[in-house]
C-alpha cells in the first residue's frame, strides 16, 4: 500500500527504489576526544562531499555535546523507510548514542540541515532506572513510531545485550523492547526482518572487559562473543542462540536489504571471517561461514599471528555487493553475494593497516600478498590506521571510509591515529564488473580540527542509506 500514497513518510518504499534517490552532498559523523590529549567534548561534524560546492571535502559545523567522554559511536534516525506508508512522519532527528555514558543525544538535523543542533539529552540515570541497560551501541527506528537502542552492559559494566525502547517524538524512555528478564547475556548490534518475524543481535564483549583496551587473556577466558541470538518479533523473546564455529566477537550484522529475503550476513572481528545466517528448511536458523581472511604471521606486533579484524560490513541496497573493512591487515574489500552461499571477492584495495612496508611489523608469512603493501599518502598526508567504519551511496557507486574503531582501542593499537587524528577516504566503485579505485582528490583530515585531533566515527545521510533504514 505504501507505495500508492498520495504524500509519502520517509525513506522509499523499496530498496531498489533508494538507490535512485539523490546524491549525497553532505555526512554527518561524530568525532571523539575521549582517551586522546584534547580535553574536550565529542562533537557531530557535517562534512560536505558535493563536489560542485566551494567547501567540498570541509567540515562546515561541528555540534559540541556538553559532557566530556561520551564516547559517540554510532547514529540512527527518528524515523526511516521502515514508516515510509506514514506522512505524518519525517526524518529530522538523529540520535546518538553514547558507548560509554549511555547518553542519548537527540540532534535537530530537520531545521538545518548543514547546521544540526542539540533538540535533547536522555540522561543516563534514566535508562539505567527504567531498562536497567547500558553502554549503548546500535539504533534502529520502528514502525510503530518508536526508536530502538541496543546495549552493551547493565549499569555497573556487566554483560547484559538488551534494548531500549524511545517513544519517537518526544523521545522519552520507555523502559526496555524486551521481556523482563529476557536480555541476552552479551549485545552490540541488530537488524530485524519483520516478514519473517525475526531479529537477529550480536555480541562484543561486556563494558568492563572491552573499555580500556584489548587483552588477548580475555578471549582465552570465554569473555568475548561467539553466538547469534535470534529473536521472535512479535513476542520480543529470544528463541535460538548460535553458536558461532570459529566465530569470535561477531559484531556488525546485516540482513539482505529484501524485505522477504531470509538470509543474511555477520562480520566475526577476531576469527575474521564472514558467516552466512539463514532460515532452514525445519523453520528454525542456522549458520555457515562464506569467507575467511587468512592471519599473518607476523614480528614485531603483540601477538606472533595478526588477524584482519573486520569491523564494518555493508551490503549494497540491490543485495549484490558485500563489502567489509580489515582493521588491522588495512584492506577493503567488495564480494559479489548474488549467490549468497559462495561470495566472490571482486574489489581489494589497501588503505593504510598495521602491516605497511616500514612500519614496526614485519610479515613472516602471508597467503595472500606477495610484499607488504605500501604506506597511503592521500594529498600530501600519510593516513594512519587502518580503514574500518564505511557508508555507501545509494547508488552504489562511492565508499566513505573512516580510521577510527573506539578510542581505547585506536590508543593501543594505532598510537599515530591519537596524534595524526583520523581521516575519512572516498572509494570509487565499479558497478558492473566490481573494483574498488581510491579517490586521490578526496580527504578529511581529522587531524587538522581546531580543537585537536579528533577520532572521526560513523558515517550517516541525512536521507537515510543502507546500514540506516531497514523495509517491511
Amino acid at each position: 500500500m505504501a507505495t500508492k500514497c498520495g504524500k509519502c513518510g520517509p525513506g522509499y518504499a523499496s530498496p531498489l527504489e533508494a538507490m535512485k534517490g539523490p546524491r549525497e552532498e553532505i555526512v554527518y559523523l561524530p568525532c571523539i576526544y575521549r582517551n586522546t590529549n584534547t580535553e574536550a567534548p565529542d562533537y557531530l561534524a557535517t562534512v560536505d562531499v558535493d563536489p560542485k560546492s566551494p567547501q567540498y571535502c570541509q567540515v562546515i559545523h561541528r555540534l559540541p555535546m556538553p559532557h566530556l567522554k561520551d564516547e559517540l559511536h554510532h547514529s540512527g534516525w527518528n524515523t526511516c523507510s521502515s514508516c515510509f506508508g506514514d506522512s505524518t512522519k519525517s526524518r529530522t532527528k538523529l540520535l546518538l548514542p553514547s558507548l560509554i555514558s549511555s547518553r542519548i543525544y537527540v540532534v535537530d538535523v530537520g531545521t538545518e540541515p548543514r547546521a544540526p543542533k542539540l533538540h535533547k539529552v536522555v540522561e543516563p540515570k534514566d535508562i539505567h532506572a527504567k531498562c536497567d541497560l547500558g553502554y549503548l551501541h546500535t539504533t534502529h527506528c520502528l514502525a510503530s513510531g518508536e526508536v530502538m537502542i541496543s546495549s552493551l552492559g547493565d549499569p555497573k559494566g556487566n554483560g547484559k545485550g538488551g534494548f531500549v525502547l524511545l517513544d519517537g517524538e518526544t523521545f522519552e524512555v520507555k523502559g526496555t523492547w524486551e521481556r523482563p528478564g529476557g536480555a541476552a547475556p552479551m549485545g552490540y548490534d541488530f537488524w530485524y526482518q519483520p516478514r519473517h518475524n525475526v531479529m537477529v543481535s550480536t555480541e562484543w564483549a561486556a563494558p568492563n572487559v572491552l573499555r580500556d583496551g584489548f587483552n588477548p587473556a580475555d578471549v582465552e577466558a570465554g569473555l568475548y562473543g561467539n553466538h547469534l541470538h535470534v529473536w521472535d518479533w512479535q513476542r520480543h523473546e529470544m528463541v535460538q542462540t548460535l553458536t558461532l564455529q570459529d566465530g569470535l566477537i561477531p559484531l556488525e550484522v546485516r540482513f539482505l536489504h529484501n524485505p522477504a529475503a531470509d538470509q543474511g550476513f555477520v562480520g566475526c572481528a577476531l576469527s575474521s571471517n564472514i558467516q552466512r545466517f539463514y532460515k532452514n528448511e525445519g523453520g528454525t536458523w542456522s549458520v555457515e561461514k562464506v569467507i575467511q581472511v587468512p592471519p599473518k604471521k607476523v614480528k614485531g606486533w603483540m601477538l606472533p599471528e595478526m588477524p584482519g579484524l573486520i569491523t564494518d560490513i555493508l551490503l549494497s541496497l540491490d543485495d549484490r555487493f558485500l563489502y567489509f573493512s580489515n582493521w588491522l591487515h588495512g584492506d577493503l574489500r567488495q564480494y559479489d553475494v548474488s549467490d549468497p552461499q559462495r561470495p566472490r571477492l571482486t574489489g581489494q584495495l589497501f588503505l593504510g593497516g598495521s602491516i605497511v612496508k616500514g612500519g614496526p611489523v614485519q610479515v613472516l608469512e602471508n597467503q595472500e600478498l606477495k610484499s607488504q603493501p605500501e604506506p597511503l599518502v592521500v594529498k600530501g598526508k600519510q593516513v594512519a590506521g587502518g580503514p574500518q567504519m564505511i557508508q555507501l551511496s545509494l547508488d552504489g557507486k562511492r565508499l566513505y571510509v573512516t580510521t577510527s574503531l573506539y578510542s581505547a582501542w585506536d590508543k593501543q593499537f594505532y598510537p599515530d591515529l591519537i596524534r595524526e587524528g583520523s581521516v575519512m577516504l572516498q572509494i570509487d566503485v565499479d558497478t558492473v564488473k566490481g573494483g574498488l579505485k581510491l579517490n586521490p582528490n578526496f580527504l578529511v583530515d581529522f587531524g587538522k580540527e581546531p580543537l585537536g585531533p579528533a577520532l572521526a566515527h560513523e558515517l550517516r545521510y541525512p536521507g537515510g542509506d543502507c546500514s540506516s533504514d531497514i523495509w517491511l
